[in-house]
């Protein structure tokens, strides 16, 4: 009995594990875990062979699946021992078809098969045996390079071929194992080449320049997006035919891809001649800051003859690179000159201190000079409310808006203040500030 349980385990696990029997205990080593079968010993995976394509395959390992309305539950002119499974559809118009067998390599075992058979199958159910359908010549021990050939085949239609291992003939005791390449061709299964082409906007390109591309193609069932490179790095993947760019330089080459055929897809590509981009040097300058009012000198730096600085009321003559910008907010500064047709621009920021100067004193004497408590830098705040007080908390003047026509000048309902210390409080009302609160002095 126990050497009935140790030989029925040798046939079940073959040549995949070695055993020791030591003791009555039967230990199993693993040497290979993984099996070399292919994926296509099932009909249910077969390998699609695309036309004028060359795959390498075998059926190493395969086994067959025999019982009753199973995939290899035939005998067309061979008995099925270790099959493996390809398919192929044919184009719109249908027609002949060629699948070749070429570089035939067997192992060559001791007792096993030499040759290899196969033969072309139209399954009304896929992969269900009752109802295959043999279509052209049956090939059984082949030992060379062979031809499956079929006629007339149906248009858009998906045919089956099973290719076996022969194990005929004397002292052969297992089925032959062999690696070969395969290709089909044929009217039946040929389609037009596709092809891709890219048009633009425009010839004339100026750095920055928005231009648009357009893919066209032609004899191309898409099955994909498009793909967009630049000098061979993808920018954009786009799911129609249009492809909008800025960023072109001088020298670049654009190319578009994308797949034809859903089934054996083609992937097609074009590409544009090298662009010549025109460009030449623009500097609007560096970001400035600067207080409220303050003239700042801005120097720019183009080779253009035409150029201009924006906003041009800003600025003392706004058609010299070096110029006086004058302003009372953070503002963006642009840089525009023009050559050969093209324009291009470059900007700064000139950021404005936000800031409010209250002074501490002034004189409402009558001299002209420093009349009034001027706020430098409250035109910024139209909604501000600005309120003065005497030492002793009498609120004297209020005003909501401050500027210099509405600044306090030194006067209570008509009368002079006298001269003294006076408090206020300033509130710009800006949704984040508190209220600035101080001393004015008042001298006569």
């Amino acid at each position: 009995m126990f050497k009935i349980i140790v030989n029925l385990i040798k046939s079940l696990l073959n040549k995949h594990f070695l055993f020791k029997v030591s003791l009555n205990v039967i230990v199993l080593l693993t040497i290979n875990l993984v099996s070399a079968q292919e994926a296509n010993n099932y009909c249910s995976s077969a390998t699609v062979l695309c036309p004028n394509t060359l795959i390498s395959s075998n059926n190493i390992d395969a086994n067959s699946a025999t019982c009753p309305g199973c995939e290899d539950d035939f005998n067309f002119c061979f008995s099925i021992e270790n099959s493996i499974w390809f398919q192929f559809t044919t184009n719109a118009t249908g027609g002949d078809a060629q699948i070749d067998f070429s570089n035939l390599n067997f192992e060559a075992n001791p007792g096993q098969g030499m040759g290899l058979q196969a033969t072309i199958i139209l399954p009304l159910a896929p992969c269900s045996a009752g109802s295959y359908t043999q279509i052209g010549n049956c090939v059984s021990n082949s030992t060379a390079n062979f031809s499956l050939n079929a006629i007339g085949l149906l248009p858009n239609t998906t045919y089956y071929f099973v290719v076996d291992g022969d194990n005929a003939g004397a002292g052969v005791t297992s089925a032959a194992e062999a690696t070969f390449d395969i290709s089909i061709s044929g009217t039946g299964v040929l389609r037009p080449t596709p092809i891709i082409t890219i048009t633009d906007s425009g010839s004339t390109i100026c750095l920055n320049d928005q231009v648009i591309f357009v893919a066209s193609t032609q004899d191309c069932q898409l099955s994909s997006d498009y793909s967009w490179l630049i000098n061979g790095e993808l920018v954009a993947v786009t799911t129609d035919s249009i492809f909008t760019t800025t960023a072109l330089n001088d020298g670049d080459i654009l190319t578009v891809e994308t797949d034809c055929y859903t089934l054996c897809p083609e992937r097609v590509s074009a590409s544009s001649n090298v662009f010549s981009v025109y460009s030449f040097p623009i500097d609007a300058g560096a970001d400035l800051t600067t207080d409220i009012g303050i003239p700042t000198t801005v120097n720019g730096i183009t080779t253009a003859p035409i150029h201009t600085w924006s906003p041009s009321f800003l600025f003392s003559n706004p058609a010299s690179l070096n110029t006086i910008v004058t302003t009372n907010e953070t503002v963006t500064i642009t840089l525009s000159a023009t050559e050969n047709g093209c324009t291009l621009t470059d900007y700064f920021v000139l950021t404005v201190n936000d800031i409010l100067d209250f002074p501490n004193a002034f004189s409402p004497n009558g001299d002209n000079r420093n009349e009034k408590w001027l706020i430098a830098g409250i035109d910024n705040y139209p909604n501000c409310e600005v309120s003065i007080y005497t030492r002793w908390g009498q609120e004297i003047y209020k005003s909501r808006g401050y500027s210099e026509k509405k600044a306090w000048d030194g006067m209570i309902n008509s009368r002079k203040a006298a001269s003294g210390v006076y408090y206020y409080i300033v509130d710009i009302n800006d949704g984040e500030s508190e209220p600035f609160k101080g001393t004015i002095t008042l001298f006569r």
